[in-house]
């Protein structure tokens, strides 16, 4: 999944995977700039969903984003923005994992809460 289209087109990389914790990063670029010059909450968003979802993947296999949600706390700037995922619950056919986003100086830019329904392999 890492080479995946989008994530790739995004600056998307997983740093860390474990039942415990996933974190990863986008590059910022020009092109991840909204027209007042701070990082888009598109890109925001993507990041926190994509963290979860490599999250979600360890606990059963395949899993797609049945439900997100996301507050956006303060403007994202800077070269670099990570995602810090960790599980809060895990049942038979959905996961509920959050997303804390922040910029370089570690100062939290956006909460995520995010279900994933497991599919059936």
């Amino acid at each position: 999944m890492q080479t995946n289209g989008f994530i790739k087109h995004n600056n998307i990389n997983i740093i860390k995977v474990t039942k415990e914790e996933c974190i990863a990063e986008a590059i910022i670029n020009k092109n991840s700039l909204n027209p007042y010059n701070i990082i888009h909450g598109g890109l925001i968003f993507s990041l926190g969903d994509t963290v979860t979802g490599y999250h979600a993947k360890l606990f059963n296999g395949k899993s797609l984003t049945l439900d997100a949600q996301i507050d956006f706390l303060r403007p994202g700037k800077g070269e670099k923005i990570i995602a810090k995922s960790k599980m809060i619950k895990c049942g038979k056919s959905t996961i509920i994992l959050t997303a804390n986003i922040y910029d370089l100086k570690n100062t939290l830019i956006a909460i995520m809460k995010t279900t994933y329904f497991f599919i059936k392999q």
